[in-house]
């Protein structure tokens, strides 16, 4: 189902629509609390965590990210 639809959907049936935080500098902020650190890379950020080894989150350097970027850091951040 296209996401305009579901979205559509969603808000007709009452249901709140949570908008995901695209602000890149309190992703990183989250990011760096929860103990993930910083590597960096060429046009992104890279973040590993010591619990997490073969884990690499890849943050560009914008000043807002999509929502499905955002989407995919939360996931492999463990946040979804």
């Amino acid at each position: 189902m296209p996401a305009i639809i579901w979205c559509i959907m969603m808000r007709i049936a009452g249901c709140a629509i949570k908008q995901a935080e695209t602000n890149t500098r309190k992703i990183i902020a989250r990011l760096k609390a929860e103990g993930w650190m910083v590597r960096d890379g060429g046009k992104q950020s890279l973040f590993t965590h010591p619990a997490y080894p073969k884990t690499l989150i890849p943050v560009p350097r914008h000043k807002e990210l999509t929502p499905m970027t955002v989407r995919s850091i939360a996931k492999a951040a463990g946040w979804l």
